[in-house]
């Protein structure tokens, strides 16, 4: 705005650079073509709709309820994989936003690096750790 430019032309322009960012990354080395349906969240971003068809030259569809048609697809691939391998839900229960976990971390000590490793507990039982530098502590607590 301190060139002179429009607040919306500025705005437009970071939608532009966002969608390039996505598509250079996340899309990259991966044949994008048409129909192009656009789900989530950011799909109500009309701009960023705009910018997407601009880059790719094609029309972006953007369905009704896009920005739950990942849960609802994911919720249908777990339906299929337990009626598939009759496999046990793992399902936790609706109360699993009062359970109280447990955070701490610690220095490892088995190299220089001296990372701080998170770590996510529940009942004395560790469930996850993270922060190293090598997979040393990515591992799952039960392996």
């Amino acid at each position: 705005q301190q060139m002179g430019h429009r607040i919306e032309d500025i705005l437009y322009g970071l939608c532009q650079a966002l969608v390039r960012n996505y598509l250079n990354n996340v899309g990259l080395g991966k044949e994008i073509k048409p129909p192009i349906v656009f789900q989530g969240g950011v799909a109500f971003n009309q701009a960023i709709v705009k910018a997407l068809q601009e880059e790719l030259d094609s029309e972006v569809i953007v369905p009704p309820h896009h920005e739950v048609m990942g849960a609802i697809g994911v919720a249908l691939l777990v339906h299929e994989d337990v009626a598939n391998n009759h496999s046990e839900s793992e399902f936790k229960g609706f109360g699993v936003s009062e359970v109280k976990y447990h955070t701490s971390s610690f220095e490892c000590q088995a190299c220089p690096n001296l990372c701080e490793i998170a770590q996510l507990s529940l009942n004395g039982q560790v469930l996850a750790r993270w922060g190293g530098r090598c997979d040393l502590w990515e591992r799952s607590p039960s392996s």
